[in-house]
């Protein structure tokens, strides 16, 4: 078994990081899929030895990883998950060297470390892709095109709230009252597409977005935490302590 795992670390290193011909490839991939499955025969011989104990696999998490066929095409375009197989399957060489109890201790104690480390640049791309998706987004037309679907819902309500309006309901009582109404709901749904068709809004969209997401990087860089905002309404719910001695 410890021939065989470090075997299987060479084979996932030399496709991962070097360029081999197609049909060494696929030597690869069978020999690794069938060091895979001897693997998961030895995990369930080990496992039933346990007495199938449900933490059996938690304990021993990083062997399930390892088995993973890394090499086989689907994951071809997983190298972040091929670099953690092959740290994963060194810990199995460590594992037939040294014993499974002291690698799964040493692994176990470890992985807050290991993910610790990992977290920050994980984030950093993650926060990437999104703003670069954030980028593209047309918000003002989802927006629009939003409105324009529950036209006949909000215009309903505009007529019910300009109706109950203590201001503007005053107009009920002026001759054709109800053209003038109808003219303001029409006014106002013409100005709210107008000011979402308008470029301006486009760029006070991403002059926020790009804040918001500058914040955001510069808070995971630094390895801070943005504050909530403070919601000024509840403060002044909450009744100040009176408390009198």
């Amino acid at each position: 078994m410890l021939a065989l795992a470090v075997v299987s670390v060479g084979l996932v290193t030399w496709i991962t990081f070097f360029t081999v011909p197609q049909h060494t490839y696929h030597v690869i991939v069978v020999v690794d899929s069938s060091i895979c499955a001897v693997f998961a025969l030895e995990f369930l011989w080990r496992w039933r030895r346990a007495d199938w104990s449900w933490t059996y696999p938690f304990v021993y998490w990083y062997e399930v990883l390892g088995m993973i066929p890394v090499t086989s095409p689907f994951f071809r375009g997983f190298r972040l998950l091929r670099i953690i197989v092959i740290l994963v399957r060194l810990a199995r060489v460590a594992d037939r060297a040294f014993g499974d109890r002291v690698t799964a201790a040493v692994v176990n104690r470890s992985v807050g470390v290991i993910v610790d480390a990992v977290r920050r640049p994980v984030t950093m791309a993650v926060l990437e892709e999104v703003a670069d998706v954030l980028r593209r987004g047309r918000y003002t037309r989802n927006i629009a095109a939003a409105l324009e679907e529950n036209r006949d819902e909000l215009d309903a309500m505009i007529l019910e709230l300009v109706k109950n309006d203590p201001a503007v309901g005053r107009v009920r009582y002026l001759p054709f009252h109800e053209e003038i109404i109808r003219g303001i709901a029409d006014t106002s749904f013409r100005i709210v597409f107008q000011v979402l068709a308008d470029p301006r809004t486009d760029e006070l969209v991403g002059d926020v977005l790009r804040e918001n997401i500058n914040q955001m990087r510069d808070a995971v860089r630094e390895g801070g935490h943005i504050p909530e905002a403070v919601d000024h309404k509840l403060q002044q719910r909450v009744p100040p302590d009176r408390t009198t001695r």
